[in-house]
């Protein structure tokens, strides 16, 4: 298995540049994020943290997807391994709309596969990008196989949601544009699903030295798990972050990230995400997915917290959310806004 290197988180950056949208920061009011307990015996001044939202739910198709998707398809079009077929995923969420959107732009032919119980905003969405959508059975697996048949049969590019060195040094180039526009990073926050995002920034993140909490929602961490046992491990899934957030198991290139230094894991509840996401469209009206305010949750949750600074190298056991320390320069990654507006309006449809 392809080991993913800063050299592959490089590579992305040049192959994309001009081709995604670069991430926006916007700050948050200082004060609105407590910091952690401090140690009497700590003579420096106090200062409050300084937290930074990244906008990259304003991306193309909504995620940070479009970045793996659009360095999958050009670097098979810089090594002319293209094939007439096109390229396929079985997707019926980001990853499908995002590779959709990534072949148009490249002139490359789409084949989604969904199953039938896919909701019809989604596949308008696919069609209006010049996929060709096939809708097979009752569930995703249903689709997996006619996707790798497909595959198989015609020769088309099999692309994935998350687990391929591509698509991961893709998603790791926000890292870079965030580097860029805040110097002296400390920390970023990001939510973990199947762990290509996540992959991808805490590789950039450790070789500038910079710390990655990973964010999962308590029964949705298969991130977690593969640390705790130290290997990949299948997980129930059931959170209402589910729809994006929802792997059954992680990638190998995202438990090997997790398992070097710098990186720590953070659980949070389904009612401190929902809090999180109605805070955002409260206070800033910025409409996320579930799947994007889950890392918030990990700055506002109340829950036991480790203080930012004393945290150990490595993780272990997860805390239950993350605290700053004194001036610390945070990054949160807000990753994607394909939701139902309305459950922000009428808050009882969540409660």
């Amino acid at each position: 298995m392809h080991q993913l290197t800063y050299g592959d988180i490089k590579a992305a950056t040049d192959r994309i540049a001009g081709r995604v949208r670069p991430v926006t920061l916007a700050p948050v009011d200082p004060g609105a994020i407590r910091t952690a307990h401090r140690d009497p015996l700590d003579d420096r001044e106090p200062e409050p943290c300084e937290v930074w939202l990244a906008l990259e739910f304003m991306q193309h198709t909504g995620t940070f997807k479009a970045r793996g998707a659009q360095n999958f398809i050009q670097a098979h079009r810089d090594a002319a391994t293209l094939p007439d077929a096109g390229v396929t995923i079985a997707s019926g969420g980001n990853a499908g709309l995002a590779c959709a959107w990534a072949a148009q732009q490249q002139d490359v032919r789409a084949t989604v596969f969904l199953p039938t119980t896919a909701p019809a905003v989604k596949l308008a969405k696919l069609r209006g990008y010049g996929a060709d959508v096939r809708l097979v059975g009752a569930e995703y697996a249903e689709a997996l196989a006619a996707c790798e048949d497909f595959a198989s049969a015609t020769g088309a590019l099999a692309s994935h949601a998350y687990d391929h060195p591509l698509i991961a040094a893709g998603a790791g180039t926000l890292l870079e544009e965030i580097h860029q526009q805040i110097p002296g990073l400390d920390t970023l926050v990001v939510a973990v699903g199947g762990g290509g995002l996540f992959a991808g920034m805490a590789t950039a993140a450790q070789h500038h030295g910079i710390r990655t909490v990973a964010v999962e929602p308590e029964n949705c961490r298969a991130l977690n798990s593969a640390i705790e046992a130290g290997r990949l491990v299948d997980v129930t899934v059931d959170s209402i972050a589910a729809d994006s957030l929802g792997a059954r198991r992680t990638s190998q290139m995202a438990l090997h990230a997790a398992q070097q230094d710098g990186v720590h894991s953070v659980l949070v509840s389904d009612s401190e995400i929902v809090r999180a996401r109605k805070a955002l469209w409260d206070h800033r009206r910025i409409a996320v997915e579930h799947g994007a305010s889950t890392a918030l949750a990990a700055l506002t949750s109340p829950d036991q917290h480790v203080p930012g600074r004393d945290l150990p190298s490595r993780p272990t056991a997860a805390s239950r959310s993350y605290r700053p320390g004194n001036g610390e320069k945070i990054a949160v990654v807000l990753c994607g806004s394909n939701t139902d507006v309305r459950t922000l309006v009428d808050h009882s449809s969540e409660s």
